[in-house]
């Protein structure tokens, strides 16, 4: 169960961090690259002379302009959610038995939205740089929307939780922070965490990146080709996500992590403003790179997205013929372990050890964090901030395969010690 993994101290220490420090962080960060020119010395340097009262200054006020294009951009995509076709999917069952169903529309929202965004922009009808300009009211307005979201989340899952699969750990602030409920829904249909991760937070990145774009071409009647390396890296990574929707939906941020703050804030708030910083800081910060470097620095982040892209279709093929199909031309080899639920019946489930799941237990991030590189690289090494995602990345990923780990290690027993001794590396083969 989510509460038990959690200590009481961390949690104060995370909740208290995020609330204090993480809202100042995104409207520093906007500031710096949009404002102080991405140097993090010159927003320093405010700071010390102004102080508090400094930070006040700038931190802008949610406006009704903000909050109008929060508003239509949430309905749009909670609309395209509820009623596009898709097949119907399944989750893993949870630990309580229950089995949560989905309706994978996921890259047709995609579409939809890049489509309609680019549209109305070609066509007049609404121009995406009013969006980075009043980028600093629309974070504001998400800083405090998201923790009223969080507030409907806590109350909706004492009062009415939507499956089994929810409970109180009896602490005020753990249940607020970690969630309630596992697969929070409003209805029979609408999957709240496929909201705010997917159609919110994720898509996000998607307008954002367009956004950027879009916004220097407007301000220099041409894109620099370090801004296209970008923009194209991003929205390929993103496109990937949504082409994978359904396999994400049995990662750890959905079937373990319970829609709290924790999760909620996150896909929110952080992924709009952290995740697409390396292309706020391009808007400013033409670089030009030459074709020369500009292809190699796209055709190393393509191949990192597809080897990521295809770790987890290796897995999930191993999953889907249950062990029978090739991995890299050969019969897999595998670990069959067995593990009892919460219910106390006994499972069983395969453990592969071969292909790129032969590398280290956790490979696949090796490429995801060297995907967030390519795409920064671009703005070269001018300032140091637009790196802060990828250095982020890597902490929030290291620490994920720690926890994962740790999960696994209590789920399989022995067979995880087995399982070890096979792929002895977490991430980064022959070293950690």
């Amino acid at each position: 169960m989510g509460a038990t993994v959690h200590s009481p101290l961390v949690t104060y220490a995370s909740v208290i961090s995020l609330l204090t420090l993480c809202p100042p962080f995104v409207v520093l960060l906007w500031y710096t690259m949009t404002l102080a020119d991405g140097s993090v010395s010159e927003t320093f340097h405010y700071l010390r002379q102004n102080g508090l009262q400094g930070l006040l200054h700038i931190w802008p006020t949610p406006t009704p302009t903000a909050c109008k294009i929060i508003a239509v951009y949430a309905a749009f995509e909670a609309a395209l959610q509820l009623l596009l076709p898709g097949k119907t999917v399944y989750g893993p069952i949870s630990p309580t038995g229950h089995r949560p169903v989905y309706k994978a529309n996921g890259l047709q929202a995609y579409f939809v939205t890049l489509i309609t965004y680019f549209a109305l922009w070609w066509f007049g009808i609404f121009n995406p740089t009013i969006v980075y300009h009043h980028l600093g009211e629309i974070y504001s307005a998400l800083i405090f929307g998201s923790f009223l979201f969080c507030v409907f989340l806590y109350i909706k899952g004492h009062l009415a939780p939507s499956s089994t699969d929810s409970g109180s750990s009896g602490n005020l602030i753990i249940d607020f922070y970690w969630g309630m409920e596992l697969y929070p829904r409003i209805g029979k249909h609408f999957d709240i965490k496929v909201f705010t991760n997917c159609r919110f937070g994720m898509m996000s990145w998607a307008v954002l990146a367009l956004t950027y774009c879009i916004k220097q071409y407007e301000e220099n009647g041409k894109v620099a080709d370090s801004m296209l390396v970008n923009t194209a890296l991003m929205l390929v990574y993103v496109t990937k996500f949504f082409w994978w929707e359904a396999g994400y939906w049995s990662t750890m941020d959905i079937a373990h992590d319970r829609a709290g703050f924790y999760i909620c804030w996150g896909c929110l708030v952080w992924v709009p403003s952290v995740y697409t910083s390396p292309g706020m800081y391009l808007v400013n910060h033409p670089v030009n790179l030459g074709i020369k470097l500009a292809l190699s620095i796209l055709v190393a982040g393509i191949l990192c997205i597809y080897i990521n892209y295809d770790c987890d279709r290796q897995r999930q093929e191993f999953r889907r013929t249950n062990g029978k199909g090739t991995v890299w031309g050969k019969a897999p080899s595998k670990i069959e372990a067995t593990y009892t639920t919460t219910s106390g019946e006994t499972k069983r489930s395969l453990l592969l050890t071969s292909g790129w799941w032969g590398l280290s237990r956790h490979f696949h991030y090796v490429p995801e964090i060297l995907a967030a590189f390519f795409w920064t690289v671009p703005a070269l090494f001018e300032h140091f901030l637009p790196y802060f995602y990828v250095i982020f990345l890597t902490i929030l990923l290291f620490d994920r395969a720690k926890r994962d780990d740790d999960r696994c290690r209590s789920k399989y027993g022995k067979y995880w010690k087995l399982y070890c001794d096979k792929v002895p590396y977490r991430i980064i083969p022959g070293i950690y």
